[in-house]
């Protein structure tokens, strides 16, 4: 019977990403585009899907191997899954165009910018660190995927379970700076624990993987980047009426104009004007690596937590476009069809609670970016006019920055340049 060799599909820059589950078994049957297997990222966890149909013929990887672009995980048979013994599943997509860096970008036409500096080679943002090796540790699967997911290197602990066998509490204990340092730690006591049992009726539920994975990097973005937030409000009036006669127009055609695209086309002349905010520190802490391209990571709200996919090349789109490329992206998170390339390359991110509320909150800056947006909800407001007040659309704007990279006077301007051109439409090339 004719047999398919399945491979780890296109997963951009990731390399050795492990495995951490497995869902089929030999003989299982499976439809097109069924999980064979998930692979765990710093980022995000990933379901790489059968490619057609077919039954199960033989298993290669099992949980805790680690695979790659390419790299055979199973045999699968059944009808067109080859032609012989040798056939394998159609080649991955050719892998995306590398991003333009500081070195073969265009110059832009600011004479304000910083000088260009010769900067150390620096990793991909996107790029998973290396990935420690654990086969000679004495831990349990979900101690060594907890340490990943915690950044904890357990090589470096000493176990208190049997044996010496590293447990849970060790890798809690690491991260709270209480036992063995494994390397970075902040020496934060832990919370103590309580026994919330004793005084009433509880209830457990595990958190989602996407939470687990977030949380540490959010974590270490809080603990990292001294972060602070400036306000303003933009008036929105005239936007917002346009916005309308654009989104009329977009529900023929299958989707919706919202005020998020025009915060992506509104952001990038102001990060062209304000560098600083589309840079990120080196790694040695002693020069800004200025990103002469514009990709902005935009929040989404899905079931298991928040997901930040990447709007790429936003100054080469119109609101239109970046409007279906919302639409598309938002799907896929919450449909949990991330891949690597959705979540990499970001240089700017914004984050909107426009739909649910709010005046104002702080966002975490999505290290190594050095800023991000919180757009709350907009409300009509009195606004003085010079003999009367009238009543306005005000959107309250919330800039969290990197205090190391900009300072309180920078982020004044950039909001309120943010803000002057939201409130004139007329300044944007749609």
């Amino acid at each position: 019977m004719s047999h398919m060799d399945v491979r780890v599909p296109d997963i951009g820059d990731f390399k050795d990403v492990p495995v951490i589950e497995v869902h089929v078994a030999p003989g299982d049957r499976v439809r097109a585009d069924d999980p064979l297997i998930t692979l765990e990222s710093d980022k995000a966890a990933m379901e790489i899907p059968a490619p057609q149909a077919g039954e199960i013929a033989e298993l290669l990887v099992k949980v805790g191997d680690k695979v790659g672009r390419g790299s055979i995980i199973m045999r699968l048979t059944g009808t067109g899954a080859g032609t012989g013994a040798g056939a394998v599943a159609p080649a991955p997509s050719a892998a995306p165009p590398s991003e333009p860096n500081q070195a073969t970008a265009p110059a832009q036409a600011n004479p304000d910018a910083p000088p260009e500096r010769h900067l150390p080679p620096v990793p991909s943002e996107g790029a998973v660190p290396s990935t420690v090796d654990y086969s000679n540790v004495l831990a349990g699967p979900s101690v060594r995927r907890l340490a990943r997911e915690l950044d904890v290197d357990i090589t470096k602990l000493k176990g208190t379970g049997d044996k010496g066998r590293v447990t849970k509490d060790d890798v809690k204990a690491a991260l709270a700076g209480l036992a063995a340092p494994s390397g970075g730690h902040t020496g934060i006591p832990e919370i103590p624990a309580q026994d919330f049992a004793k005084y009433g009726p509880i209830e457990v539920r595990a958190m989602s993987r996407l939470r687990r994975l977030s949380g540490p990097h959010l974590h270490r973005a809080w603990l990292n980047v001294p972060h602070v937030t400036h306000t303003d409000e933009a008036d929105i009036t005239a936007l917002e009426a346009y916005r309308k006669e654009l989104d009329a127009q977009a529900k023929e055609k299958g989707y919706r104009v919202t005020l998020l695209a025009f915060l992506l086309k509104t952001s990038v002349p102001v990060l062209k004007e304000f560098p600083e905010f589309n840079a990120s520190l080196a790694p040695e802490r002693d020069a800004l690596i200025y990103k002469r391209y514009f990709n902005i990571g935009v929040a989404v709200d899905t079931p298991d937590g928040l997901v930040v996919p990447v709007i790429k090349d936003v100054d080469r789109k119109g609101i239109l476009e970046l409007s279906q490329d919302l639409a598309a992206a938002s799907a896929r998170m919450r449909e949990g069809k991330i891949s690597p390339a959705d979540i990499s390359g970001g240089t700017f991110s914004i984050s909107s609670l426009g739909g649910i509320g709010g005046t104002a909150f702080t966002p975490i800056v999505n290290a190594p970016e050095v800023a991000i947006l919180g757009v709350p909800r907009a409300a009509i407001k009195p606004v003085w006019d010079g003999s009367a007040f009238q009543p306005r659309l005000v959107l309250p704007l919330c800039v969290s920055y990197d205090h190391r990279v900009i300072d309180g006077a920078l982020a004044a301007r950039f909001t309120r340049r943010l803000a002057e051109i939201l409130g004139d439409v007329r300044q944007l090339a749609l």
